[in-house]
């Protein structure tokens, strides 16, 4: 295999992994963090997240994301993501359904649990791409101030691989309209060979990920967001993300 296909091969796989852990994976804070909260909103209410990350290394990724609360017995948030993205020059598509419920509310408890899970197409081939599950954890240790740990599965289906899933975050809403919103998150599992040559991926995508952003609240259903990142796809890269979150 020549060094430009490895390349491309490397440059798939860390896109395949990279859209399975991009928020896809959590409802989150809402929009582009990766870290989830235990909350789900009233049967009827719904939301539209949308968001736009570039990369020091030319990577980038455009993602939209619509959901809405039902009643099934109990609140449940299902949703769709729509995400285009470019890897090392390769482009791809990909959409996902997903789902979510909380299972202990915050609001009465020491911390709150929840559960949320999905699965994804690559949208130009129609290969199903991997899924996973998440089981986040809420503290509210103030107010103002929430920690939130989550933890799951991550299957990637190109490479056949088995992930666990692992990560905590903070939101503190110091001064109203200003959340500051910081998260670290990753994934464990073996890497994979891309080529004949028997080639690892890079290390990076078993490397933690790093976002902290600041969120301005100008009105109840609406939020924007400004976000630092580093390895957010898998790619040892620094990120930039502006985000426009809402809710009616």
């Amino acid at each position: 295999m020549s060094t430009s296909s490895l390349r491309r091969a490397i440059a798939r796989l860390m896109l395949a992994t990279g859209v399975l852990l991009l928020p896809a994976t959590a409802y989150a804070a809402d929009g582009a963090f990766a870290i989830d909260d235990v909350e789900v909103g009233k049967p009827g209410e719904c939301k539209i997240e949308s968001w736009a990350s570039a990369a020091t290394n030319h990577d980038f990724t455009a993602v939209t994301s619509p959901a809405c609360v039902v009643k099934l017995g109990i609140p449940v948030e299902l949703g769709a993501q729509l995400q285009r993205s470019r890897g090392d020059g390769v482009w791809g598509t990909s959409g996902t359904l997903k789902a979510k419920t909380n299972l202990i509310p915050v609001e009465n408890h020491p911390f709150g649990l929840g559960i949320s899970g999905g699965s994804t197409w690559d949208l130009i081939t129609g290969a199903h791409t991997g899924g996973f599950i998440n089981v986040p954890v809420t503290f509210q240790i103030q107010e103002k101030l929430r920690i939130n740990v989550n933890g799951g599965w991550l299957y990637d289906n190109a490479a056949k691989i088995h992930y666990l899933t692992w990560g905590a975050g903070f939101e503190w809403n110091f001064v109203k309209p200003l959340t500051l919103i910081g998260e670290v998150y990753g994934q464990a599992g073996r890497l994979s060979a891309v080529g004949e040559d028997k080639a690892p991926a890079p290390n990076s995508i078993r490397d933690p990920r790093t976002q902290i952003g600041l969120r301005v609240t100008p009105q109840d259903n609406v939020d924007l967001d400004l976000i630092w990142g580093h390895n957010i796809t898998g790619e040892n890269a620094q990120w930039l993300t502006l985000g426009v979150n809402l809710r009616f």
